[in-house]
């Protein structure tokens, strides 16, 4: 291909990189078509591929091109939808029922045709009892009636909103073939590690340590799709690495931000590579403190107040981002067009103002100027979240807080906040997906089981949000429902059961003749039918 020759020493000299596998041609290639083959770096390895299980990035990025949904998030589509499995959904008025329109044509990677039972059986057996989001958004599911091969009806035992429903579509309503999956114990077949499904590109192989290989399905439904033949995501995890495996013409892609935010304006700069914000739209992360309303000092609002004053925000954005994010205004992001409203309580930066608050509360400096002390958590996930402990830490010590910083790794640290409860204050990146019932609402309300992530483990109780959050999941009408949420913003920021503080999305760094990136607001987790290497 001209222009672009992978470097075999270079390569082999990170690992044995896909040379153990006789189903991979050489890494020199001439290529005269669109299509061919596409290096991505991946940062980790699921141990779970199954999205319909694990509805998470790290999975959706790989196993989205494998498993397919019934709609995908558009920036041009109705609702901001696209047709996949499903070609139009509708909801009846009483919330009761949503009536699906499948695709026809459509078979199994193993050739076998997909049909509504393999829909019903998902939604039964693996959305609502096994799927970490799905067991809120589909709790009232009761029945799938499936009239015709091609029609599934969904039934609620209570009336559940339609806008929900349509919003979740893109995450949670990944498909999984029934006659692979029934009679199993689902959470431990074979193929949650090496996925069946109907979309654009066939699993191939992994090679722990070094790869996954995606190949093309020339069955697929979708005319003239994939134009790839092929995706090999490279294991990565040392995200350093990245951007100089692209800038060698080692790999052609890299997401999620794999290269540092610190890097990119050097690599931008590098001919044949371009810096892409779009595509994360629908995927937006928060920066959030989380905590733990058990110790007696964080019950005072007065003391949340004066941490959320004492917060630089603009700092945080331009010094830990690097400007590639925005301070945030409450617990739906500036980018939600439906839900989110400015009207809200915020905390500027004030020093002073966060120090008359403490003395207020009860709280005055000793003589070695320290009012009292936490144990701090910041999530091991990202370079962001940890940067922002160090900070947290230096902001706290400005009004007399004593903050013991604390770095587990990610077993550790979910086993220390949301099981065991071992912190006082935690930094948590928490993902907005479109609606605020999916994975937001679940961060302040009461009565959540013990080791469930990125959710209230913090003790925090308020009867009346309580309240307002069961009556927006059962509000059928989406405008009475959207000022419900708007409702709850209000008095998310006014109480601060947690604190936000920056929203951000990621970056895609990729060669110039990778086509058709960032194309919808969930494009790294979206299927790719579309890309291209252009030669």
């Amino acid at each position: 291909m001209a222009g672009f020759e992978i470097s075999r020493r270079k390569v082999l000299a990170g690992s044995a990189f896909l040379l153990a596998s006789t189903a991979l041609p050489s890494f020199g290639w001439t290529q005269e078509k669109k299509g061919g083959r596409l290096v991505v770096a991946a940062d980790s390895e699921p141990r779970n591929l199954n999205p319909a299980i694990v509805a998470s990035n790290g999975v959706f990025f790989i196993s989205s091109k494998v498993v397919e949904p019934l709609a995908e998030a558009s920036f041009d589509g109705k609702d901001g939808l696209a047709p996949r499995l499903a070609t139009s959904w509708e909801g009846s008025d009483d919330g009761l029922s949503v009536t699906f329109k499948l695709r026809e044509g459509v078979t199994w990677h193993d050739g076998k045709p997909f049909t509504s039972a393999d829909v019903a059986y998902s939604a039964l057996s693996v959305w609502k009892p096994l799927q970490n989001l799905g067991r809120v958004v589909f709790k009232d599911l009761e029945a799938v009636e499936t009239p015709d091969d091609h029609t599934a009806v969904f039934k609620f035992s209570r009336p559940t909103p339609f806008q929900l429903i349509r919003n979740a579509l893109p995450a949670l309503t990944s498909v999984v073939p029934k006659h692979i999956y029934e009679g199993t114990d689902i959470a431990a077949n074979p193929a949650n590690n090496a996925p069946v499904g109907t979309g654009p590109f066939k699993f191939a192989e992994h090679k722990p340590g070094e790869y996954y290989r995606l190949e093309r399905n020339d069955n697929y439904w979708g005319e003239g799709e994939p134009q790839l033949d092929e995706i090999i995501y490279r294991v990565l995890p040392d995200r350093a690495a990245a951007a100089g495996a692209l800038e060698a013409e080692e790999i052609q892609l890299a997401a999620f931000s794999a290269v540092p935010l610190a890097d990119l304006d050097r690599i931008s700069k590098v001919p044949g590579i371009k810096v892409i914000p779009e595509g994360y739209e629908a995927l937006t992360y928060q920066l959030v403190v989380e905590i733990n309303h058990r110790r007696k000092e964080l019950a005072d609002a007065k003391v949340r107040q004066a941490i959320a004053h004492a917060i630089d925000r603009d700092f945080v954005v331009k010094t830990i981002f690097l400007g590639y994010a925005k301070p945030s205004t409450g617990p739906v992001p500036q980018n939600d067009k439906q839900f989110y409203t400015a009207d809200v309580a915020t905390y500027a930066f004030d020093v002073a103002k966060a120090n008359a608050l403490l003395d207020e509360a009860g709280y005055p400096r000793g003589d070695n100027g320290k009012r009292f002390s936490l144990k701090l958590l910041p999530a091991p996930y990202f370079n962001e979240t940890r940067q922002f402990g160090d900070y947290l830490r230096q902001a706290l010590a400005e009004v007399g807080i004593d903050a013991e910083l604390v770095n587990n790794d990610s077993a550790a640290h979910q086993k220390a906040v949301y099981t065991d409860h071992a912190f006082d204050l935690a930094v948590a990146p928490p993902v907005f997906r479109g609606d605020p019932a999916i994975s937001t609402t679940i961060l302040v309300q009461s009565g959540i089981a013990d080791g469930v992530p990125f959710s209230n483990q913090g003790g925090y109780k308020n009867a009346d949000l309580d309240a307002l959050i069961a009556k927006a999941a059962e509000t059928i009408d989406p405008a009475a429902r959207i000022g419900l949420y708007k409702d709850f913003q209000k008095k998310v920021t006014e109480d601060l059961p947690l604190i936000n503080v920056a929203e951000w999305g990621f970056i895609t760094v990729a060669r110039d003749n990778v086509k058709n990136v960032a194309n919808n607001p969930r494009w790294a987790v979206s299927n790719w039918a579309d890309t291209y290497v252009e030669t």
